[in-house]
């Protein structure tokens, strides 16, 4: 017997040893380690739940008392997720980022601390950087730049970017992504799924499956940068005619699945009102251009930018026009919207704007919110149901209104988690698009102006109509519906210029004469 001890303690040891060994030689950061990332995931996600489970047993609900713990919990827990987000990197930052994105379901404590991992995210070495390189491209730094710049410019939960000049002196913008998130990805969302799935079962108004099965579906186009080049280039074509819109060239020679080049574009970023001051950008210029952007890509082609956040939309001055210009970056993620799905969101929107109490509840119910259309439209446009009655192109947000929106955010949390897990999956990324947006407005100032609501109102009639002509049987058919395009074009055009006119001068000095002669 202890003959056999012996052997298997020496066998253990040896093993041990040699893993030990194994592991010094290859350098093996721990942290690859599924076993590392799925515990440190675990435990964190246990402390959470015990700490919801237990903190609020020996005060009443309903109380200031109350209110003041679960603002604490809430924090103190936003604080342990944000951690494991840092700790974990890769995934697990690109779901926190989407997390802090929510501010129409989560508390403000969550949002605010997750909205951090934007400029959280880790760097990869310059070794591993080079090692990507020449994996994909087949040579080394000095074969294919004259210069590249070792700190990069931005780092992202998936990739990095550095700026580098070619043989030929263009000045181009190298997407590289982590060598390490390829390989670690659709482990990390089993891991999530899997705790998901244990906290749904702790708290069974904690309904966010929704959240992995988009990582499942959006994770391998993000992690294919070819796919980003192409949809780049197609974006480029499909807004050609805007003037003021730049999306940076590709270099396909110099282009992979983790390797991206394109044309380096410089600007600030579109929620720095410093430098739109000190380069003289109009705010509320860069604001309606931005709503004609995305009103185009969701309601006219159905082909939607997905990732607006700050750091993917720059502003500028063009070096040679000195005309104000928006220029979009990281076209990883992109959603195509089904044509009944979009025509059906500009219906509904359409009934947002006007104040169509029966067609907002009409088109909800196409677009599968049910019995939850009322929460359905507050979500969508971040207004509360009293602004929804009149009509939200004619209701200013107030500051009482955002405080409603943000605490009846946590109060109806479990419906909300139903109305998510209701709606067509195309319509989250939807959402997410139009918090993104919608923090720009708030940064810059210009949130709910008119002039966003009739660029709205002009893609969704543009639109339409094109559905409908191309449903036309008879010329005769064709020609009545373009003539009511035109009409309600028109309509919307005189109602511009008449905003135009109360805002200018001149209407005021007219007000005024009207006002003395009255």
């Amino acid at each position: 017997m202890a003959g056999h001890l012996l052997r298997v303690s020496s066998l253990a040891t040896a093993v041990f040893a040699s893993s030990g060994f194994y592991l010094y030689n290859r350098q093996l950061d721990l942290n690859d380690l599924s076993v590392i990332r799925f515990g440190r995931a675990a435990a964190t996600t246990a402390v959470i739940s015990l700490d919801y489970l237990t903190a609020f047993k020996r005060v009443k609900c309903g109380t200031e008392e109350y209110s003041a713990l679960k603002s604490k919990v809430h924090l103190r827990s936003a604080e342990r997720l944000r951690d494991l987000c840092c700790a974990n990197r890769g995934t697990f930052i690109k779901v926190g980022q989407h997390l802090g994105a929510l501010e129409y379901l989560l508390p403000d404590e969550y949002t605010s601390t997750l909205k951090v991992l934007h400029s959280r995210a880790p760097e990869s070495s310059m070794k591993e950087i080079q090692q990507v390189i020449r994996e994909d491209l087949g040579k080394e730094l000095s074969e294919l730049f004259v210069f590249f710049e070792e700190k990069p410019q931005g780092a992202a939960s998936l990739a990095q970017v550095h700026k580098a000049v070619l043989h030929d002196g263009r000045t181009v913008a190298i997407k590289v992504q982590h060598p390490k998130v390829q390989r670690q990805t659709s482990r990390d969302i089993v891991v999530m799924e899997v705790l998901l799935r244990a906290v749904h079962w702790l708290f069974p108004d904690f309904a966010f499956m929704w959240l992995v099965e988009e990582a499942k579906k959006n994770m391998p186009l993000e992690l294919d940068f070819l796919n980003e080049g192409r949809n780049a280039e197609r974006m480029a074509d499909m807004l050609a005619h805007f003037t003021f819109f730049k999306v940076p060239r590709i270099h396909w020679d110099l282009s992979t699945k983790r390797i991206l080049t394109m044309e380096f574009i410089e600007g600030g970023h579109v929620n720095d009102r410093d430098y739109m001051m000190k380069h003289g950008i109009n705010v509320n210029e860069i604001s309606e251009n931005l709503g004609k952007i995305y009103s185009e890509m969701i309601f006219v082609h159905g082909f939607v930018h997905c990732d607006p956040h700050p750091g993917n939309v720059l502003v500028r001055k063009c070096p040679q026009s000195n005309k104000t210009e928006i220029a979009l970056l990281d076209h990883g993620l992109y959603q195509t919207l089904q044509p009944d799905f979009r025509l059906d969101y500009c219906q509904l929107w359409q009934a947002l704007i006007k104040g169509d109490m029966s067609g907002v509840e009409r088109y909800s119910l196409r677009l599968g919110a049910g019995d939850l259309y009322p929460l359905f439209a507050c979500v969508l446009t971040a207004r509360s149901w009293n602004a929804i009655n009149a009509g939200i192109s004619s209701v200013p947000v107030t500051h009482s209104e955002e405080v409603e929106i943000r605490d009846g955010a946590a109060l109806y949390l479990p419906q909300i988690s139903t109305l998510l897990n209701r709606v067509p999956r195309q319509m989250l990324l939807l959402l997410k698009t139009n918090d993104l947006l919608r923090g720009i407005e708030t940064t810059l100032q210009t949130r709910a102006a008119s002039s966003s609501f009739i660029n709205m109102s002009r893609c969704c009639i543009r639109a339409i109509a094109r559905h409908k002509k191309s449903k036309a049987q008879s010329r005769r058919r064709y020609l009545q519906i373009t003539l009511v395009e035109s009409l309600n074009l028109w309509t919307l055009s005189m109602y511009e210029l008449f905003l135009w006119l109360k805002g200018s001068t001149l209407g005021h000095w007219l007000t005024a004469l009207m006002a003395f002669l009255h």
